[in-house]
């Protein structure tokens, strides 16, 4: 197994670093591997926000449902999905674009998540721990006055960087799903009860499935972040419509 496959594999999400600083060095070689990314017809669609204002990181903490690790994040990145530097370079330039619609937000979130994982994908070859915060996509008002973003532009994903503690680098990785549930060949292929009940069973660290299925079904799907992402999102979704 190679390096790259390795470090794919036992990649997993920090949320406690030590307090040391990443050379200026390996943040730009990061930030250079998350702009070599894939991207649609090579429009590079998003744009990276690099934090480095405290306050900024602190006010960060309160607008992505109160995560206090944001705040000791030795690195932040906002990828924001980004339809209006096209649409403006084209009017610069004496064109006629439409407005950006649903379709172009849609492909401007992939590329910036691709990049984004290209990021996390670098840091972890230099031995930097990552983690994604969707909660950016909380609180659209105060993440729109918080980080200047302009009309057509979207945060679609946010990182966190440090050197990861002993801890965080000796705890298990939660286990993913088996393949075969994940792996449909060549159709969508519907699962039935039994089956979506074997998919999530190797979760409940041995509670009982119907039990651990509701709490998590509060905690998270009907919970007032997942809400409140939902409505922010809508909100965003107005401009392209």
């Amino acid at each position: 197994m190679n390096d790259i496959i390795k470090a794919l594999n036992s990649r997993k999400s920090t949320r406690v670093f030590l307090d040391r600083e990443i050379p200026k060095e390996i943040k730009n070689a990061i930030i250079n591997a998350a702009c070599q990314a894939p991207t649609a017809g090579n429009q590079q669609l998003y744009t990276i926000i690099d934090v480095t204002d405290q306050k900024i990181k602190d006010r960060l903490v309160n607008t992505c449902d109160n995560q206090p690790f944001i705040a000791s994040a030795k690195m932040v990145l906002i990828f924001c999905a980004d339809c209006k530097k096209w649409y403006d370079a084209f009017k610069y330039a004496g064109c006629e674009p439409r407005e950006p619609e649903a379709g172009d937000l849609f492909l401007a979130v992939s590329d910036a998540n691709i990049a984004a994982q290209n990021a996390v994908t670098a840091a972890e070859s230099f031995g930097i721990g990552s983690c994604y915060i969707g909660d950016i996509m909380e609180n659209c008002e105060e993440q729109r006055a918080l980080l200047n973003l302009p009309k057509y532009v979207f945060p679609a994903a946010m990182l966190v960087f440090g050197y990861p503690t002993e801890q965080q680098i000796n705890r298990s990785k939660p286990r993913r799903a088996d393949i075969e549930h994940i792996v449909h060949e060549n159709s969508y292929r519907e699962m039935d009860k039994e089956e979506l009940t074997d998919l999530f069973s190797i979760r409940t660290d041995n509670r009982p499935y119907a039990d651990y299925m509701k709490a998590f079904c509060e905690r998270k799907y009907n919970s007032e972040f997942s809400r409140e992402m939902s409505r922010s999102v809508n909100e965003y979704l107005k401009q392209f419509r």
